[in-house]
């Protein structure tokens, strides 16, 4: 019986042939994965270092000098859909000099007969003052937990740094909003009854 013309060209490859090919897929695509996961404290660590996207910055102790020029900040209260808690800020603005340490309050409730922990969210506008809006202290730095009924007041300290007016993006900015949004979080076990980790240990 003789051959068809391009019978050859037809035949399927071998598995060891798939296998080469199926090697670069899955390593390519593993890849593409460590990179998805690793872009995400990595941005962050960004915004945080650059101000993007209205990232504010973090300091132990306030700035080194204070100026004679004066900003409003504004502050801004808001949360996410299913966060039961009413959230607002107990002054809706402040006139501070530049480099001055700031001290601002927000007032959260929860009006459920539950116990609901939270964690808020932030940044400022216009972005480009992000890199020089700088917390000394914030509640957002931690979970914050709300028995049933309770009503806080959640401090946040903070200033503008003097370098702002020498960057000619933000030399101009006269208003700097400062914005937050709480999101409900899990809730520990020995949180919500009563206890905290270091009780829990000793019963």
């Amino acid at each position: 019986m003789s051959e068809i013309p391009g019978a050859e060209m037809n035949e399927r490859p071998a598995p060891v042939d798939l296998r080469k090919k199926a090697i670069p897929l899955v390593a390519v695509g593993l890849g593409m994965a460590g990179l998805a996961w690793a872009s995400v404290p990595l941005y962050d660590m960004f915004c945080r270092v650059t101000g993007f996207a209205g990232t504010t910055q973090v300091a132990t102790m306030g700035a080194d000098r204070v100026l004679d020029r004066m900003v409003t900040v504004r502050f801004d209260a808001s949360t996410m859909r299913g966060m039961p808690w009413e959230f607002r800020a107990v002054e809706p603005a402040v006139k501070v000099h530049i480099g001055e340490t700031v001290l601002a309050f927000y007032e959260a409730y929860n009006p459920t007969d539950r116990v609901v922990a939270g964690t808020a969210s932030y940044n400022v506008a216009p972005f480009s003052a992000g890199g020089y809006f700088t917390k000394i202290d914030c509640f957002c730095f931690t979970e914050q937990v709300l028995q049933p009924g309770e009503r806080v007041t959640m401090p946040v300290t903070f200033y503008v740094d003097p370098d702002m007016v020498d960057d000619a993006e933000t030399a101009g900015v006269t208003t700097i909003t400062l914005s937050y949004t709480f999101f409900e979080t899990e809730l520990d076990s020995h949180v919500e009854l009563g206890q905290t980790p270091i009780d829990a240990d000793f019963n």
